[in-house]
């Protein structure tokens, strides 16, 4: 398979595809808004599917990670019965299953989905239903995909050490690692060394979110102090690479360690570019990364907020650095390498990954 050999829209849509980074309140169906809303009298911008999806993309696309957050009011609205929550949770693996994803780390905030009174436990519950109600629906559609769960503490909050012994607690039921989000600038990962600790004395994997909305101090702290086995986003660890004498790129010591360590990067292309992180998807990092070897991963990060899936993220990469389906099988089976469930079915997954793309040409 020439890596130059352009793919075409149709090759990409059937590709097998993995997502590390998906965010279960940012990838939810207007429709879905829509009718959970009504029912619980919460008033929205918008109350037609289109309009919605405007109205999110629209305000979501204010170079700021900060402004960016601010459209969750909506979607973690409606995400605070078990009933609601198992209804999102089943239309996401339906939706990533019809784009072709064969294996999806979803993540979510437990701690923010209570306002109604359900346990933090509940919470997991109830997403853990509607996995497997959608999983079993792809199967029956001829789309199999595995789906884990990644619960997600806040940066602002203080429960990362709560949520990482439930995470612990449900490792053998659907969870799959620990994450930590929310604002980077003022909120640094040290605050939550001891849930850190925690994990890494529990074998559990964990991901952070860093070097999106601020630079390489985070990306730091992410990866010594607190030990992260991928990073979320990780973006800026291009302010460590420099220009030499020659032209050539030159790796700073931190640039240099993580891609070293083969320390994944959860990047994010579309949203990237709508929080100020990259101008363009053609002046977006990844392609300078993927170059000088990088554990590169491709990501949707709020398929919602971003109007993207997968498949658009794919499309994207293509359009911009002229990449072909040997690139995309790297970036998936890159993803599939990184991922937080046992090594034997990784494997698996990523003899079913080489098979399909095999199959495309």
């Amino acid at each position: 398979m020439e890596p130059s050999a352009r793919p075409t829209q149709e090759q990409v849509k059937a590709a097998p595809k993995v997502v590390l980074h998906d965010h279960l309140d940012g990838g939810l169906r207007p429709s879905t808004i829509i009718d959970l809303a009504a029912a619980i009298g919460h008033p929205l911008p918008a109350t037609e599917p289109e309009a919605l999806e405007r109205w999110f993309v629209t305000n979501a696309d204010s170079g700021s990670l900060e402004l960016y957050l601010e459209t969750f009011v909506h979607t973690v609205a409606v995400m605070q019965t078990g009933d609601n929550l198992t209804r999102i949770a089943r239309e996401c693996v339906e939706d990533l299953a019809a784009d072709g994803v064969v294996y999806a780390e979803v993540r979510y905030a437990p701690e923010l989905l209570v306002g109604q009174g359900l346990p933090l436990d509940g919470v997991v519950a109830a997403v853990q239903r509607g996995f497997e109600e959608g999983t079993a629906a792809a199967v029956d559609a001829g789309r199999p995909i595995v789906a884990r769960q990644l619960l997600t503490a806040m940066r602002q909050a203080a429960r990362a050490r709560e949520i990482a012994e439930l995470a612990v607690a449900w490792r053998d039921r659907g969870v799959a690692g620990f994450d930590l989000a929310g604002p980077e600038k003022g909120f640094p990962p040290t605050r939550f060394i001891d849930a850190f600790d925690f994990l890494a004395g529990e074998n559990m994997r964990f991901t952070i979110h860093a070097g999106e909305g601020f630079g390489l101090p985070s990306i730091w702290e992410a990866v010594h102090p607190c030990g992260a086995d991928r990073l979320g986003h990780g973006v800026r660890i291009v302010d460590d690479i420099t220009t030499g004498e020659g032209g050539e790129p030159v790796l700073g010591r931190l640039a240099a360690y993580v891609r070293d360590r083969r320390i994944p990067l959860e990047l994010c292309p579309a949203s990237n570019v709508q929080t100020g992180a990259a101008r363009s998807i053609a002046e977006h990092p990844i392609g300078l990364l993927k170059d000088l070897g990088f554990r590169v991963t491709l990501n949707t990060d709020n398929r919602l907020m971003s109007r993207t899936s997968m498949t658009a993220e794919m499309n994207g990469v293509v359009d911009a650095f002229g990449w072909g389906l040997a690139d995309l099988e790297k970036l998936t089976v890159n993803a599939m390498k990184s991922a937080f469930i046992p090594y034997d079915e990784r494997v698996d997954l990523i003899h079913r990954i080489k098979d399909g793309y095999a199959g495309l040409g």
